[in-house]
């Protein structure tokens, strides 16, 4: 029998979604400070705390607006019912709004410059992904929304920094979700940028990762 050359191992693109609003949204941008529009934070609750095999798990949305010491105690939390109006229970799912300006510069490290702590008691966006990692039980999903901004005049993208140091916590990256700044008018999109949002950026960026526990 002829044998067929085994193809050398390549990664699979992970895949990315588009999300726009519907048509008739009055809200397609979201309210100054916030990353995400309204109407996308309830596609969130349908698409990802909804559970068709038993209760839907509660949506836990945080806005992260520094990451000094202490950050818990001034991140604000809003809890969000059941979608369809019914109870929620078990673990929840985490949704993490991170103004761009809380990302770090490109030349700033993701570790916290001069912390002895490790794991959970860290400081910065490393002790946050593990404090999320203990708080979530195994295939927990933690949502980073998040968008681009300028710095130097220049368009910079944290998101791979940031999915590296989610993974160093025990996260696994599942999917990247595009959230389209704009509303349909007939075949054509109309941009509605946030008000805050750096020149030139028409969308944000919804990264789900779940969370990995060994035994």
């Amino acid at each position: 029998m002829p044998t067929t050359p085994s193809r050398p191992h390549t990664a699979r693109p992970l895949p990315t979604t588009i999300w726009l609003p519907a048509p008739d949204q009055p809200d397609s941008a979201p309210a100054p400070g916030s990353v995400l529009p309204v109407w996308a934070i309830d596609k969130i609750r349908t698409e990802y705390a909804h559970r068709p095999d038993g209760a839907p798990a509660p949506l836990l949305k945080i806005h992260i607006r520094d990451t000094a010491p202490g950050m818990d105690v001034r991140t604000p939390c809003t809890t969000y019912p059941d979608a369809s109006g019914g109870t929620t229970s078990g673990t929840p799912v985490l949704l993490a709004e991170l103004h761009p300006d809380t990302i770090p510069a490109p030349d700033d490290a993701f570790s916290a410059v001069g912390s002895e702590m490790h794991g959970a008691m860290e400081d910065g966006w490393p002790g946050f992904f593990h404090r999320a990692h203990r708080l979530l039980a195994a295939d927990g999903l933690l949502l980073l929304a998040t968008r681009q901004r300028r710095d130097a005049g220049i368009l910079t993208d944290r998101l791979g920094s940031l999915v590296a140091c989610a993974r160093t916590a025990g996260f696994r990256y599942l999917q990247h979700i595009v959230i389209a700044h704009a509303h349909p008018v007939g075949d054509w999109l109309v941009p509605a940028p946030p008000t805050d949002a750096s020149p030139g950026v028409t969308h944000s960026d919804l990264v789900v990762l779940t969370a990995i526990h060994h035994a």
